[in-house]
């Protein structure tokens, strides 16, 4: 044994203790090994890397609501660079010293360019990029109660700054609605006129993620993607429900029956119409109640080497 006693009178051969009165000097600290300062080649082959840095560390960020006010939201942040073939690793504590620096400012997408400014000098990389998550509440009304409550968004604000320093901004944003098949409520009269008999036609909770790229010089909020999605589907889930709620939902899917390819058309036309956003990707999912799979659709706007609608982590997107 090298670590535990094997004879009660005798101590383990190699001592195990922490020292919490220790402090390091700045000699000490200029004596510790840097693995940077090895000569060694790096292990396998010496290839770039489109990709390298830290996922899911959180911090509290403050982000700015369209009103002006402002609100701090618990955030995931992702933060990666690119890696040249000669260099063999990075430092990834500097990625989250880059946010820490700025951690008491407002958070916009200007902000997360100073992130990666930073990223870029301090890693020395080609490309850099970073991303946002949080829930971003925003206040619902019910439909006919008068009531009010939060409801709560999956959203995301992203920034990338290529090697030649053009810088890209996105926001990501989920709406969670319901969808009432056509086709099943077609069935269900036809049930009802040839032989009275009563049928509720199937619906479903659905989400649509929605990717935009903000125009150069333009500003595009959350807020606005919200009433993008509410006018484009209309069947948003709810908050606060009273009876009189409850029957204009049921009203509601009755008006707005529609297939996942209708939701990404309908919020193609919605989006397509804002100047604001130079591209868009929209992923929709139907978390069908009548079977036991999903029914999805992928749309993009069609921009020249923008976002091709190749997402296919439809699980991701379950609610």
């Amino acid at each position: 044994m090298y670590l535990h006693k094997t004879e009660a009178d005798k101590e383990a051969p190699i001592a195990r203790s922490y020292d919490e009165t220790f402090r390091p000097s700045e000699e000490y600290r200029a004596s510790m090994p840097d693995i940077m300062d090895s000569v060694e080649s790096p292990q396998g082959k010496a290839v770039p890397i489109q990709q390298v840095g830290v996922s899911n560390f959180r911090l509290p960020l403050t982000f700015r609501r369209e009103d002006g006010s402002t609100i701090a939201l618990e955030t995931s942040v992702t933060g990666t660079v690119s890696l040249e073939a000669s260099l063999k690793g990075i430092n990834m504590s500097r990625i989250m010293r880059s946010f820490y620096e700025l951690k008491d400012e407002v958070f916009t997408v200007e902000t997360i360019r100073s992130v990666l400014d930073r990223f870029r000098e301090k890693v020395e990389s080609f490309d850099a990029q970073v991303a946002l998550r949080f829930n971003y509440p925003i206040l619902q009304e019910s439909l006919r109660s008068e009531l009010s409550g939060y409801q709560y968004y999956q959203s995301g604000i992203e920034g990338r700054l290529s090697r030649d320093g053009v810088f890209e901004r996105r926001l990501v944003f989920d709406f969670v609605y319901s969808s009432a098949c056509p086709c099943s409520a077609e069935l269900a009269e036809h049930a009802r006129e040839t032989r009275d008999a009563y049928s509720i036609p199937h619906s479903q909770r659905s989400k649509a993620r929605i990717w935009a790229t903000i125009a150069d010089g333009a500003e595009l909020t959350l807020e606005a993607l919200q009433r993008h999605c509410l006018e484009a589907l209309k069947t948003e889930t709810q908050v606060m429900v009273k009876r009189e709620d409850e029957q204009a939902f049921a009203e509601l899917n009755g008006a707005y029956i529609k297939f996942v390819e209708d939701a990404a058309r309908t919020l193609y036309q919605e989006l397509d119409g804002d100047e604001r956003i130079a591209d868009f990707q929209i992923a929709c999912s139907h978390l069908e109640s009548l079977h036991s799979h999903d029914a999805v659709s992928v749309i993009c706007k069609g921009v020249e080497g923008g976002y091709r609608a190749d997402f296919s982590d439809f699980n991701d997107l379950i609610c």
